[in-house]
């Protein structure tokens, strides 16, 4: 679906975004960290269109940005982080606008606002002035002119930006259920946003992507938490020396008889593979395993050891 290379902006001698490159295949909801200046709203800001890039290529669907934008923004939904929204309009009337804006024929109009009005909750609202709505009423309407058309690729920049938690929680539920139709790039500063609807994670520093990496795989930490008894002294010593193993740390317990381990994969080792050989390392030296356990990590783990090696690597 989204193929970028080389991607770079400055903005006179400051580098927003340096060298950026990664695909987004169909139906990912890929989610968008960083701190703030990262770069996150620079290259969403290029992905739609609306900065160019000074080097590299966007294709999206097969079309050149560059070259052949207008395919690309019929088939885009995009929220930016300050949706210019106009008070003194309806909230319907808006709507209508940005739907002609996009191109959207008249006789399809009507039923391409009911579907984004729908799909937001704003049906009580649609009659209702923008400028009398709250902060996080003028969001939904930010989102609902992004869903016109049925776009295949959405771009939200911070969608839940001023929702309640209830309005969280259901806009969760929209963005997982617009993944069965639609491409998703969700850029937040709220962890358990992306934990909750992303398939994968690209954490940018720097204006550099530091990291780019599906959930599951950030999730694991090449670590386990092993529990058994402790009839047998020798035994982190026979875990130790199995070739999947880099380290092995006792832990307190409280449980008489039982002793509990952290154990430490390689880098490169399988984890069904490790865990196999753990089990039988263990019955085979005669203890007992009450339980082999991965550990997982958060994300916002993942993200600050992410952002302090890109640091490290750039003299910070």
């Amino acid at each position: 679906m989204i193929e970028v290379k080389n991607l770079t902006r400055r903005y006179g001698k400051l580098s927003a975004v340096k060298n950026v490159a990664f695909q987004i295949g169909n139906n990912e909801v890929v989610g968008l960290l960083g701190h703030n200046g990262a770069g996150k709203s620079t290259i969403m800001k290029m992905l739609s269109g609306y900065l160019e890039p000074n080097a590299g290529d966007i294709r999206i669907a097969g079309y050149d940005l560059a070259t052949d934008p207008h395919p690309v923004q019929r088939m885009l939904g995009y929220l930016p982080e300050n949706l210019p929204v106009y008070p003194e309009m309806i909230v319907a009337d808006y709507l209508d606008y940005a739907a002609t804006l996009k191109g959207i024929s008249a006789p399809e109009r009507p039923a391409a606002l009911r579907e984004a009005i729908l799909a937001t909750n704003l049906s009580e609202r649609a009659l209702d002035m923008i400028g009398t709505l709250s902060r996080g009423l003028k969001q939904r309407v930010g989102v609902a002119q992004a869903l016109l058309g049925q776009p295949r690729l959405l771009i939200l920049d911070e969608p839940t930006n001023g929702l309640d938690p209830h309005q969280t929680d259901e806009m969760r539920r929209l963005i997982q259920s617009l993944a069965r139709r639609a491409t998703i790039i969700l850029s937040t500063h709220i962890m358990q946003e992306v934990e909750a609807v992303c398939d994968r994670v690209l954490v940018l520093s720097n204006g550099k992507l530091v990291l780019d990496e599906s959930m599951d795989k950030l999730r694991e930490s090449h670590r386990f938490n092993l529990c058994t008894d402790d009839k047998v002294p020798e035994l982190p010593d026979v875990v130790a020396g199995l070739p999947q193993v880099a380290d092995i740390q006792a832990q307190a317990t409280a449980v008489p008889g039982h002793r509990e381990f952290i154990v430490s994969l390689q880098p490169d080792a399988d984890i069904d593979l490790a865990a196999s050989n753990i089990g039988q390392a263990v019955v085979g030296a005669g203890a007992s395993l009450y339980g082999l356990q991965v550990l997982v990590r958060d994300l916002e783990t993942v993200f600050r050891e992410a952002s302090e090696r890109a640091e490290v690597t750039n003299g910070g």
